[in-house]
């Protein structure tokens, strides 16, 4: 089985100013001071009020035995799921989504995307940033360009709102090649590693360590601040440190902000919300998406992790990864609509990749980058549509493909975002924000 090779990650060394930052702060390696600084870039003119959920399901999705079901292709392709029908007349999903069933008049499920990631690293940076990347044998870059993640480009477009970074990231461990790229460590996600279902759950980013205390971070910031004096006295042609400073002040603000900690309380929910979304990981953490944009956060990713299901497929999607999906995703697009969220914020559900339409002799699905369903609901999306369509048996797309260049330019007009724009990589190159890409019209109302 392959192994994911994840992008390794710059940190700065420990100096004698460092241990005056604000409790030792860390958002993959990168400081959330240094985060801050990519907000005081951003004008507020550019930023939008659309908000993005992206339902990640890490391994890849088995489109058969979900969302693309082929009931009458051979046995050894259509597997063992029966589908069911939908709220969306004419559309089926398996029986293992009864909940999705009755939320599908507010998807429009793609089913023509293609590209040419066979292994998870690849594959990862395709969906997670629309462009193409050549591995080694090993998955990791050949000489190539690493992109930014959609979240990344959304901070950097949309920049903060309400004193809470655009960009968070709910998963256990980063997932490949959803950073900042050539854009920097700036732009990478806060992270939330533990689980929002744990009675104890907390986000160190957004509290004070016990460790450090109130008291001790009131010392820091006030020993901060007489050295940040003391150094624009020595030498006040230089601005950043200045900038610097002021940074490692706004930092101590949001881990001291009740508007943060509000945000982060999933405790606030009633019983009956958090059991909706199921007290599984992903249910818990798709829950706390929701209220981080509601009260801010521009792109909040979830991992739903185990759909790389090589063997045991049915065994392993029929629990618990399709009722956990089922229950998260359905209870999602339900809350959004109730809290008439819907209007300004975009729903997507998508993996790297669909999954071989010939069960192997394990009795699972491998990679298959060829027909790749995902679904899109909420702000600017035609709901309840069904864009493209793969031949009988799920091997390829039956007519017009799109690229994930096409995907990433759906989801940033989507968003807003003029994706016609240049960024320059850390060499000084102009790269556009997409290659080329024409945004899916049918997936736009």
């Amino acid at each position: 089985m392959f192994k994911l090779e994840r992008p390794s990650h710059n940190c700065e060394g420990m100096s004698r100013r460092a241990w005056l930052q604000v409790g030792g702060l860390s958002l993959f390696g990168m400081s959330l001071p240094k985060l801050l600084q990519a907000e005081a870039a951003q004008p507020a003119a550019a930023r939008k009020d659309v908000n993005f959920i992206l339902l990640f399901t890490s391994g890849g999705l088995a489109n058969m035995d979900t969302l693309d079901m082929k009931p009458e292709a051979p046995i050894e392709y259509r597997g063992e799921f029966q589908p069911i029908a939908t709220s969306l007349p004419g559309v089926t999903v398996c029986e293992h989504l009864p909940l999705m069933s009755r939320q599908m008049d507010k998807v429009c499920q793609v089913r023509s995307i293609v590209h040419q990631g066979s292994q998870h690293a690849e594959a990862m940076h395709w969906m997670l940033t629309g462009y193409p990347q050549v591995p080694d044998v090993n998955g990791a870059p050949v000489g190539s360009t690493i992109y930014p993640c959609f979240g990344s480009v959304v901070s950097k477009e949309l920049g903060w709102k309400n004193g809470l970074p655009p960009y968070v990231q709910c998963a256990p461990n980063e997932m490949g090649y959803s950073g900042g790229g050539y854009l920097g460590s700036a732009y990478n996600a806060l992270m939330v590693r533990r689980s929002p279902a744990d009675k104890d759950f907390s986000v160190d980013d957004v509290s004070i360590p016990t460790q450090v205390g109130s008291d001790r971070t009131l010392r820091r910031r006030k020993i901060l601040d007489r050295l940040d004096a003391w150094q624009r006295q020595v030498d006040r042609s230089s601005e950043s440190v200045y900038n610097r400073g002021e940074f490692y002040r706004q930092a101590y603000d949001l881990i001291t902000s009740p508007a943060a900690k509000k945000a982060f309380n999933i405790n606030e929910e009633s019983e009956a919300t958090r059991d909706r979304y199921g007290r599984t990981r992903e249910g818990q953490a798709t829950l706390l998406a929701r209220r981080l944009v509601e009260s801010g956060v521009r792109f909040a990713a979830v991992d739903f992790g185990g759909y790389d299901t090589h063997d045991k497929n049915f065994i392993r999607l029929k629990n618990p990864l399709l009722p956990t999906l089922d229950q998260a995703w359905s209870a999602l697009l339900q809350d959004l609509s109730d809290r008439g969220m819907l209007s300004n914020t975009v729903v997507l559900c998508a993996g790297e990749f669909g999954r071989t339409p010939r069960v192997n002799g394990a009795a699972g699905r491998d990679h298959w980058p060829l027909a790749n369903t995902i679904g899109f609901s909420g702000a600017g999306v035609r709901a309840g549509s069904i864009v493209g369509k793969t031949d009988s048996k799920c091997e390829r797309v039956s007519g017009k493909e799109h690229t994930t260049l096409d995907y990433a330019a759906t989801i940033f007009r989507l968003m807003g975002i003029d994706d016609t724009q240049e960024y320059l990589t850390n060499d000084g190159r102009p790269v556009l924000i997409n290659g080329g890409g024409r945004a899916i019209d049918e997936v736009l109302t």
